[in-house]
């Protein structure tokens, strides 16, 4: 006989309240916040429209050429077009420019909005004490939770999963924008503020430039939790190649699963090396760092 923890709070109670606060929130201003966010939605459908429009020539190419433009290595740059080759072989390149357009888009809005929470964090010591258990809670909390609110609030579709996506991919950009401002020589800002520099100076002209390498992998992390969101969001409708991967699942097809995989895995490694190779390059261009 197992002894049960005893039921200090009527939890059923507690959950009812709380999904009927939530019922509230989608009954007043549902449709509001779904007009406020058809700019984002508009922004998403053009961007992979416009990607799957390209020919797949084109895109192949821009890729190989950005790749060897940051990386300046051969062998990544034959890799990159061997892998974008690859997809558009088994068949699902439209797929792949979907979530392409997806990760892109996510991960653009998470760097507009973390980049700026992160200075305001580096700015406050009280701030960062409340803000820090917020973003752990963020990036431990099971992905699936996140679908509940905004398929409740949008109903199916890109808005849901898009935003499922930021919120998953935004903690390490804010996380890290904080560290490497804060981790800038007290020394350096010290000697700005001597010259008569501002805040405003202090932060563009040397601390967002000397932090520049530890927010770039903040970047590249967050670019690489968009992507790995991308399967969990085509459940609530972001189609793509997880959508691809879904449907392996529920078919018992482990080839559709498998070269979906792939294909996710290809981008993965390709945008990994932009931006990890641009970050270097940025890092290099201010003589910081080694």
């Amino acid at each position: 006989m197992t002894a049960d923890f005893p039921e200090l709070i009527d939890t059923r109670a507690l959950r009812i309240a709380i999904d009927d606060s939530f019922n509230l929130i989608v009954a007043n201003y549902g449709e509001a916040l779904e007009i406020a966010f058809l700019p984002v939605l508009r922004m998403l459908t053009a961007m992979e429209q416009f990607l799957q429009w390209l020919p797949w020539y084109v895109v192949l190419i821009a890729l190989t050429a950005l790749t060897y433009q940051m990386v300046r290595n051969i062998g990544a740059t034959v890799g990159t077009a061997v892998m974008m080759f690859l997809i558009g072989v088994i068949g699902i390149w439209d797929a792949a420019m979907a979530t392409i357009a997806l990760m892109l888009t996510a991960t653009f809005l998470a760097i507009l909005l973390g980049i700026p929470i992160g200075i305001v964090m580096s700015r406050s010591n009280p701030l960062q004490s409340v803000t820090l258990p917020v973003l752990d809670i963020m990036q431990t909390m099971p992905i699936f939770v996140y679908l509940i609110p905004f398929v409740m609030l949008f109903g199916p579709g890109k808005i849901p999963a898009l935003l499922a996506t930021i919120v998953f991919a935004i903690p390490p950009v804010i996380r890290l924008t904080n560290l490497g401002i804060r981790q800038v020589d007290a020394e350096v800002t010290e000697a700005m503020t001597s010259f008569g520099a501002t805040s405003r100076q202090r932060l563009f002209i040397a601390q967002i430039p000397l932090a520049l390498p530890t927010i770039m992998a903040g970047i590249n992390q967050t670019t690489m939790m968009a992507l790995s969101m991308v399967v969990i969001a085509s459940m609530i409708g972001a189609g793509g190649l997880g959508y691809q991967v879904l449907q392996g699942i529920q078919r018992l097809e482990v080839s559709r699963g498998l070269l979906a995989g792939l294909a996710i895995v290809f981008l993965a490694i390709i945008f990994d090396r932009i931006a990890q190779a641009y970050g270097r390059r940025m890092q290099q261009h201010l003589h910081i760092g080694g």
